[in-house]
């Protein structure tokens, strides 16, 4: 496993961290399984846990709380918030009351009395930046958290708060944590620049690609992934965008064999070389897909296999666009771009 300093913080994290999405609910994970995954992945090097209050609506936190009990001070602990928690409409958002209340509620089932890292899930238009930063501010100097950082945050937003941190005196968000992966590499051209030039460290989220590149996507086999059971029309291939990443996939795996690695250390290989990416966080739902994805724990890819890899898909290119989740608002609501 290799070591990178996250951001300016000074703390050193591995550059496979481990997500806990599939903990509980979502990927049908016991505890012990969970705990298990765990023990796995410290054992495998990982010291950053990454988890979120909406996921299984905190039943993740509960588990990931279960699980490094005993051994707090051995790893990086990081939440978020922001998604609903609920039907209340005030549980939700980045506002100072949702956050205080949203941290002290993760604190209580994570069993710790702070987190190394919060981060705010999503950007939320309803909040100022100066709110939102002043708030995370306090609860840094009350000790409940160690660093602050966004998730999923457009460039542009990310800028924004970096000035609101500035000209308010706050603390400034120290990480953010996109989505990248081979078939999906438009954060290349605007928030990894961006992260570089703010000196932010990057947790990037779904390297995988949500299964596309676990190697279990493939011309002329039955796709049966649990991503695929949950979000069908990702992999309906009648859609000309899912052709097109299948087809790129299969060249992929090609550069794999050849390289004589997996698609997983490929994957994987490629979202750690970014210059600008700390960590890639992994969400094995099972002990034997960490184990699969542990194995790119030292995998270093040369500049050869990445020039292929870019004659694939090309740099700052996403093959499936519509899926982002850090695109302006004005694109999705015609209504906010005609006077």
């Amino acid at each position: 496993m290799q070591y990178r300093t996250l951001g300016r913080t000074g703390i050193q994290v591995s550059t496979l961290a481990l997500g806990a999405m599939n903990f509980g609910a979502i990927g049908r994970t016991t505890q012990d399984e969970a705990t298990a995954i765990v023990d796995a992945a410290l054992e495998g090097g990982i010291n950053l846990v990454d988890t979120a209050d909406m996921y299984g609506q905190g039943e993740s936190e509960v588990m990931v709380g279960q699980a490094v009990k005993n051994r707090r001070d051995d790893l990086v602990l990081a939440t978020k918030a922001t998604m609903p928690m609920g039907d209340e409409r005030n549980h939700r958002g980045s506002s100072r009351r949702w956050l205080f209340k949203a941290l002290d509620d993760s604190l209580r089932r994570l069993d710790v009395d702070h987190v190394d890292l919060y981060q705010v899930h999503r950007w939320d238009p309803t909040t100022s930046d100066e709110e939102t930063l002043s708030a995370l501010t306090d609860l840094q100097r009350a000790g409940k958290i160690r660093a602050f950082g966004s998730s999923t945050f457009p460039a542009y937003r990310i800028v924004q708060a970096q000035w609101a941190a500035r000209e308010n005196r706050l603390s400034r968000y120290v990480t953010e944590q996109p989505s990248y992966s081979i078939l999906q590499r438009g954060i290349e051209a605007h928030v990894l620049p961006v992260a570089q030039e703010y000196g932010l460290g990057v947790l990037a989220w779904s390297p995988l690609a949500s299964g596309w590149l676990s190697g279990a996507v493939r011309a002329g086999q039955e796709i049966a992934t649990s991503r695929s059971k949950v979000l069908p029309q990702r992999f309906d291939l009648t859609d000309p965008v899912n052709r097109a990443r299948l087809d790129a996939v299969e060249k992929l795996a090609k550069i794999a064999e050849q390289a004589g690695l997996s698609l997983i250390q490929l994957a994987l290989g490629f979202v750690t070389a970014h210059p600008a990416v700390t960590s890639a966080l992994i969400g094995p739902r099972t002990l034997g897909h960490l184990n699969s994805q542990l194995e790119a724990a030292d995998t270093v890819l040369p500049a050869d296999v990445l020039d292929e890899l870019d004659a694939v898909v090309a740099p700052g290119v996403d093959l499936a666009a519509h899926e982002k989740f850090d695109t302006p608002p004005a694109l999705l609501d015609p209504s906010l771009r005609r006077r």
